[in-house]
Formats: C-alpha cells, structure tokens, sequence
C-alpha cells in the first residue's frame, strides 16, 4: 500500500520515519513532500513570521532547523499533496502537530495529528490538565490557545526537539514541578521516542509522543 506524509519542512524526513516505519511492518511504501521542498536557506529566510502569524517550527534535510509563518508554505503544501495523491497514495500523514486551515485539502483521507491528540489527550488526562512542549517561545501562547476547549489547562512549555538536549532536560524537569499536570504532550513531529522515554523518566508522568501516536492510528488501516 502507498502512503504519503506531507511535511511542513523539507522531504524525506528520515528523523521521523526512524521512528515509525518499524510500526508498519514492512507493509507500506511512503512517499513524502514537503512544504519547503526545493528552497534555499535564503529564501526560507524570507518567510519570517510577523506579528499575528502563525508560527511553524520544521527540519531541513540538512538537520538544521527553521522558523518561519505558516502562510507562505500553503501553496506548496497544497501542491505536494496534489502529487502525493497523483502517485496513487491511499491516505496522507501530516507531519506537524500545529493546526491548518481547510483550504488543504485531498480527496483522500489527510490524517491531521492535532486532530489525534485533541482526541486521546483528553481521555488521558484525568485531571484535564498537561503540559505542551512547544519548539519556539513563539509558539507559546498559540500553543496553549490550540489546547482551549479540548483540555480544562494547558501549560506550554518551550524546547526544541531540533536544539540542545540540555534544553530539553531543563523542560523536563520544571514539568516535573507541576503537581496538576498528569500528561506530558511532546507538540512537535520532531521529538523522538529517547526524549520521551526521558520526559517520562524525569517527570514521573504520562508522556505522548505524536509520531508515533500517528504512525499507530494509520496502521489501523495497513495491517491487512
């Protein structure tokens, strides 16, 4: 079976699917595209956010990280699912937990991983309250605004799963000091499964890791 993943950075991102492909047991073949595909350093640059932009944080295939507004990728995002889709892909991944306008749009089911985890965090939160790792302090407050509505109280916390992991172990342990939180969401594509096996060791808590969450809700549909 054909499957698309849809970036926001640039394609192949070989630091998810490291992760995940091991869930599909062999039984898929994934086509990606990505949002920045093609573009230099320079003309990423440009696409700086602004005030009121909404904020996106992705990988290069270089490893180097970028931050840029979402509003400028839209076109090629639309474009890299309208290939995806002429490739013959059954259904399409989205590698990015921010939200979308639904101006994106496939004739093929587009799992959303926001749309995942707005779903099963809340069955997982007894006490309706988690913190939310974000990459940029200026995903901050959009971050916690994402949460409004699906949880009582969200805490978002900034570290960047494409930064040091020093920053990472700091993140961890000032959740560890909120004694209302009981899950730990890692809100980016680009954390890995060691950093959740350490949040989850230095905060004592539930931890969700959205690559993986994905992964395990498309297989439903590829274990055949």
């Amino acid at each position: 079976m054909k499957i698309g993943a849809i970036t926001i950075g640039q394609a192949p991102r070989v630091d998810v699917t490291c992760d995940i492909m091991d869930i599909f047991d062999g039984k898929i073949e994934l086509l990606q595209r990505g949002g920045l595909d093609g573009l230099s350093r320079a003309q990423i640059e440009t696409f700086a956010p602004q005030e009121g932009d909404y904020v996106l944080v992705s990988r290069l295939t270089d490893g180097s990280s970028v931050t840029f507004a979402e509003r400028y990728i839209l076109g090629n995002l639309q474009k890299g699912i309208d290939e995806l889709e002429a490739a013959g892909v059954a259904l399409i991944m989205v590698f990015c937990t921010g939200s979308f306008p639904a101006s994106l749009t496939a004739h093929v089911p587009m799992v959303f991983p926001c749309d995942v985890l707005h779903r099963v965090v809340p069955l997982l939160s007894k006490k309706s309250s988690i913190a939310a790792v974000t990459p940029s302090p200026l995903q901050l407050e959009q971050n916690t605004q994402k949460w409004a509505g699906f949880v009582d109280r969200c805490v978002s916390v900034a570290a960047s799963p494409y930064g040091d992991w020093a920053d990472l172990e700091a993140a961890a342990e000032q959740i560890r000091g909120m004694d209302d939180v009981d899950v730990v969401v890692l809100d980016c594509i680009g954390f890995t499964q060691e950093m959740k096996r350490m949040f989850a060791e230095k905060t004592g808590k539930l931890v969700v890791l959205p690559r993986t969450l994905l992964a395990r809700v498309v297989s439903e549909v590829t274990d055949l």
